[in-house]
């Protein structure tokens, strides 16, 4: 059996999206899997699309999930170079040996005869494709005599090579996760091979890089799934075995009415409503009454206004909002979504080098990558059993591209922040202690020694490190208000008295530890003849400023007996 070779070719015209992170796991779990190599390889003919700094990003996130790739454009390789821009002599070779097949030919229409041609087809209603049967009347190799080509050759005369579809045959397709199609080539067009500057387009680079490579098996998105046909006809046209497919169906946008709150409703409001402003620009907005419902009894379009009249009784704005994304919103997770909803969609922050503006990542927003990249893994795929929580090693295990989803996967923020919750936990207090220090919290001053026995209190309630300390800043200040809710439960006319001893009691201590304070705040209420409640919720309050944290013995210990004494008295001062 020839060893399984994958690889995921991305192009650095952007900042790495969700969908293309899934793309490269599955690749790299794949080849794990069936002891096989990864490749990376940068599709970087799209010049006009071209990124700065792209590339070094697409690395760098990899390289932060841990999909290391065996060969890349950085490693190197036996089958370097492993960007496209650098394989000019090689598509050059290919070029000429398609061209002596019936399986290509020149074209040297300019875009304005194409356009034209088109404009007429229009006119009458039809849609034109440069196919089998227009392709006879248009200027290229096959319409035009042989001295009619080479005297266009010989002008220099600027030529495309197109891919010469066969007539009326039917193919036989098969995918390893969506199983068998068929389609007929009459439903196909003259596709363009090479460009009229000599570089070769995606789907005649792509098709001669992977036979290089040695790739057996292209996994990739489901929007090249139209091109299978194409792709597997190149193969035939070149002699050369076709590698197995795999298309991965969409990362699809969440529920979005269940990420509305009366917080954001506001911003969402505005922000969709400015969106179809843009999209329906005859109507205005008024930014002072950014009223959505008001908004869509004024758009033509039935869609919105039959959502209107299922809602006609209710008045509310939230409701109207909520109905309208519910219905109104599915297709593909995009970065728009992420900006509205307050999630990331790319795995690092990404600077874009045009405008200065900055998309925020997963690992600046306080997600680890092993969480990430579990949550990315099960976008779209089940392991054997039901455990959710799994290492990079055994995903690598349980992969089987078999038991990937035809369907598409819906992204959820909760189960992407539920994830990384899971990976806090099984993070120790020294591995937390050390992502926090790498933060941009400012953390000097507090010894490490406190801060590893508050990690030890807080993470059991964090769902991102810096939640360890935001959820604790009472153990760095005192609070500077009581929580209103909370302030009329634990206190009473009595309360001051009782906290005033208790001040005096917690002086007397030696051993200010945890165990040693338990045991004499309960023996102080005991003797009082007090409830707990009656000492604990208002000492909590004095120490926290609300009824929340950890055992408030714990508290005592790491913020020290003046600290604690001190706020005990502001407290008592407070409520006077």
């Amino acid at each position: 059996m020839e060893k399984v070779r994958v690889r995921f070719a991305p192009s650095p015209t952007g900042p790495l999206h969700l969908g293309g992170v899934r793309t490269a796991l599955y690749d790299y779990l794949f080849a794990k899997n069936q002891g096989g190599e990864f490749v990376l390889r940068i599709e970087d003919t799209d010049t006009a699309r071209y990124v700065e700094g792209a590339e070094d990003y697409i690395e760098e996130a990899l390289e932060w999930c841990g999909i290391i790739p065996d060969e890349s454009p950085k490693k190197g390789g036996k089958f370097a170079p492993y960007r496209q821009s650098e394989r000019r002599d090689i598509y050059d070779r290919y070029t000429e040996q398609i061209l002596k097949t019936d399986y290509a030919y020149l074209a040297f229409d300019t875009p304005e005869e194409l356009d034209a041609i088109r404009a007429e087809f229009e006119a009458k209603g039809d849609v034109f494709s440069y196919d089998n049967i227009t392709r006879n009347r248009l200027k290229n190799s096959i319409a035009l005599s042989e001295e009619e080509v080479q005297k266009l050759l010989n002008e220099k005369t600027p030529y495309v090579v197109r891919f010469k579809m066969p007539v009326d045959r039917t193919l036989n397709l098969e995918d390893i996760i969506r199983g068998k199609s068929s389609v007929n080539t009459n439903t196909l067009d003259d596709k363009v091979l090479v460009k009229n500057d000599g570089m070769p387009t995606y789907h005649f680079a792509n098709i001669i890089d992977d036979h290089e490579m040695e790739i057996t098996h292209v996994i990739r998105g489901e929007e090249w799934l139209p091109s299978l046909g194409l792709h597997t006809l190149l193969y035939e046209a070149m002699g050369w075995k076709a590698p197995e497919f795999a298309h991965l169906s969409l990362i699809l946008k969440p529920d979005v009415s269940t990420l509305i709150n009366k917080d954001n409703i506001d911003s969402i409001t505005k922000s969709f409503t400015e969106e179809f402003v843009m999209k329906n620009n005859e109507f205005t907005f008024d930014e002072s009454a950014p009223i959505i419902k008001s908004f869509f009894s004024e758009v033509k379009s039935p869609r919105f206004k039959s959502m209107l009249t299922e809602n006609d009784n209710d008045n509310s704005l939230t409701a109207s909002v909520k109905q309208f994304l519910k219905k109104g919103l599915s297709g593909k997770l995009s970065k728009r979504d992420g900006d509205k909803f307050g999630f990331p969609v790319f795995p690092l922050d990404f600077k874009d080098p045009a405008t200065g503006n900055i998309s925020k990542g997963y690992r600046e927003n306080g997600y680890l990558p092993e969480a990430f990249i579990n949550m990315v893994a099960l976008l779209g795929w089940s392991p054997s059993h039901d455990k959710e929580v799994l290492s990079l090693d055994e995903m690598a295990k349980e992969f089987d591209l078999n038991k990937v989803h035809k369907a598409g996967a819906r992204f959820s923020k909760e189960k992407s922040e539920w994830f990384n919750h899971q990976y806090i936990q099984l993070k120790s207090d020294g591995e937390l202690l050390h992502i926090l220090k790498n933060t941009e919290l400012n953390l000097s001053g507090i010894s490490d020694e406190k801060l590893l026995k508050i990690i030890h209190l807080m993470k059991e309630r964090a769902t991102f490190p810096k939640d360890i300390y935001e959820s604790g800043t009472f153990f760095f200040e005192a609070p500077v208000s009581y929580e209103e809710k909370a302030s009329k439960k634990a206190w009473n006319d009595e309360t001051s008295a009782i906290l005033s001893e208790l001040a005096t009691t917690l002086n007397g201590i030696e051993n200010f530890d945890a165990e040693t304070l338990k045991q004499e705040v309960h023996d102080f209420a005991e003797n009082k003849g007090l409830g707990m409640g009656k000492v604990m919720m208002p000492l909590r309050l004095s120490l926290v400023g609300e009824l929340k944290g950890p055992d408030v013995p714990d508290i005592l210990e790491l913020i020290g007996k003046e600290e604690s004494i001190s706020r005990i008295n502001r407290a008592i001062n407070n409520f006077k």
